[in-house]
């Protein structure tokens, strides 16, 4: 039994920015060649060189932003090799993911193309591990500025007259890691060496993203790396410069660990409950990371940025193994639910996530190959959440009984839409048993309202799609004659292996 209490009648309004449930493309496998950029020569269906059915899919999805170019690639790009003719921009080698040549045909007036068609917001993160300062503020000029200058005349010269606007811009990737294996001291004078040569443009107002933590390395260790950042860079906004608007998180959800992940769809019911667990884990980061910015920044001019986020397994069986290829089942549908109600939750401090990554690499909600494409389910728990994009947080209490591991068998997150329509989210993680639901609304009056329900499942708990039986799993209308429903009250069996959201409108 889970009995669930909704509160209507929030005085504090949180809104839940669209931008949680952005997404993120890197020059890795085959997310950009042979994922969403196909040229305008291939006999797959494109629009400008980009695959017209990923178009069509993530518009469905109402992508809100969309972050380029990496991911630990963004530390060795540099931005000129992809600009002017395509013909003559050089090929280069890129070390992080496979030592592959990028021909660089995937450039920034292609990802602008890119966003421009999809309607999304584009989020570039610069290179500071081999880059320089001059580098990036050229790039923001190259993008942004509507004057004559160098780099708005070069601009102009290869095709594009009118500026660009972009707003987020992540200062370095990990720069702990692959961004340059830096200490925390030494990234933080790095990061306001280049944010204050990042400069705002006509009407283009930039938000700059420091460099954070992984969750995945010890919880000290994530600590003083927000710390160091937040106590020398918040003296210096407090004086006005626009120094820092938003700090990142990375959190990738393992079945093993960083070197034995586990397989995407041959594991045991033990390797569900780790999966879950783990994923849940994201809570405890979030809520730390908020605990140290509500010291160094009480009035939430700090966003939080869950930028890289995701469950990452072993590379399919015969792929190359630097292209982190994997199949995508309904546990990773259950990790993509559990993230979003985790930041739903604690939307006054999570400004925006992005999953790793749209196509073709990690949990990816599509899958390629040739001219095939497939919709994982992970992909439909976007579709289903969608609902909450820019939604006001309700009020959610949940009691439920417990699965594993002390992990509460049912999760969730409901929010109030604009129309006045409230959704609410539910997972069942236990894959063995239904579990009767009772919701409560102590000031509403249930009778006064129309109910739908949309349903993702799985008979098994490695339910997936494949290329030759795509919609093996796919979400489905539930059938709210199940529903008993009360002046106050809802009641109704919620299926294992399942994910739920309800409307009331």
């Amino acid at each position: 039994m889970a009995q669930i209490v909704i509160d209507t009648e929030i005085k504090d309004k949180k809104v839940i920015s669209r931008h949680i449930y952005g997404h993120f493309a890197e020059h890795l496998g085959r997310c950009i060649y042979d994922g969403l950029w196909v040229g305008e020569d291939s006999s797959i269906p494109n629009i400008k060189g980009f695959r017209k059915d990923i178009l069509e899919a993530l518009r469905r999805i109402k992508i809100p932003v969309l972050r380029w170019p990496g991911g630990c690639y963004a530390d060795y790009y540099h931005w000129m090799d992809g600009i002017g003719p395509r013909d003559r921009r050089p090929s280069t080698v890129n070390t992080q993911w496979g030592k592959v040549t990028d021909d660089n045909h995937f450039g920034t007036h292609e990802f602008m193309d890119l966003c421009e068609l999809l309607g999304c917001e584009p989020y570039i993160c610069g290179n500071v591990g081999s880059g320089t300062v001059q580098e990036m503020r050229q790039w923001i000029e190259y993008l942004t500025h509507d004057g004559k200058s160098q780099m708005a005349d070069l601009r102009r010269s290869n095709g594009r007259t009118e500026p660009w606007k972009v707003k987020y811009w992540g200062v370095g990737n990990e720069n702990w890691g692959c961004g340059g294996s830096m200490r925390a001291e030494y990234y933080t004078d790095l990061f306001l060496r280049y944010s204050t040569f990042c400069a705002d443009y006509g009407n283009n107002k930039l938000y700059k993203i420091a460099c954070g933590p992984a969750g995945n390395l010890p919880l000290k260790w994530l600590e003083r790396w927000v710390e160091e950042i937040l106590v020398r860079i918040t003296p210096v906004s407090a004086f006005g410069f626009e120094i820092i608007h938003g700090i990142s998180l990375h959190y990738y959800t393992f079945e093993g660990d960083l070197i034995n992940k586990g397989s995407a769809t041959d594991f045991t019911e033990k390797d569900w409950a780790t999966v879950m667990r783990r994923t849940l884990h994201m809570e405890k980061y979030i809520s730390r990371i908020k605990a140290i910015l509500e010291t160094h920044d009480p009035q939430k001019k700090i966003g939080l940025i869950v930028d890289e986020w995701g469950a990452w397994y072993e590379v399919e069986p015969g792929t190359n193994p630097h292209f982190l290829f994997q199949q995508n089942t309904m546990r990773d549908a259950m990790v993509a639910a559990l993230n979003f109600n985790i930041f739903n939750r604690h939307c006054d401090r999570v400004h925006m996530a992005n999953i790793a990554q749209v196509v073709n690499v990690v949990q990816a909600p599509i899958l390629t190959r040739g001219a095939k494409m497939i919709l994982t389910p992970t992909f439909h728990v976007f579709d289903m959440y969608k609902v909450h994009q820019d939604a006001i947080l309700l009020g959610m209490n949940i009691t439920s009984e417990i699965y594993k591991r002390k992990i509460p068998a049912i999760q969730g997150s409901a929010s109030q839409n604009a129309n006045g329509d409230i959704h609410i989210s539910l997972c069942n993680i236990n894959p063995n048993n239904s579990i009767n639901i009772s919701i409560k609304f102590p000031s509403i009056n249930l009778n006064d309202k129309k109910f739908s329900a949309t349903i993702l499942r799985g008979d098994q708990m490695n339910a997936h799609n494949t290329f030759d039986s795509p919609k093996n799993v796919q979400p489905k209308a539930f059938d709210v004659s199940n529903f008993e429903i009360g002046e106050s009250e809802l009641q109704f069996k919620m299926p294992s292996i399942a994910i739920l959201v309800i409307k009331l409108e």
